[in-house]
């Protein structure tokens, strides 16, 4: 089963800490998001957030 993704400046659907992955799925590190706010930009491009870890 996968999990969801966000991509960027997408919207926080719920308050809780995300973990942000390159696009070869390297763990580049979590940090708390505030629901409604917006996912942060990366370095790199792909990049994508999924629930805790």
């Amino acid at each position: 089963m996968s999990k969801k993704q966000w991509k960027p400046g997408m919207t926080v659907p719920e308050s809780a800490t995300y973990t942000a992955y390159d696009s070869m799925g390297h763990n580049g590190g979590s940090l708390y998001l505030e629901k409604g706010s917006r996912f942060p930009a990366t370095q790199h491009s792909g990049s994508y957030y999924t629930l805790g870890e």
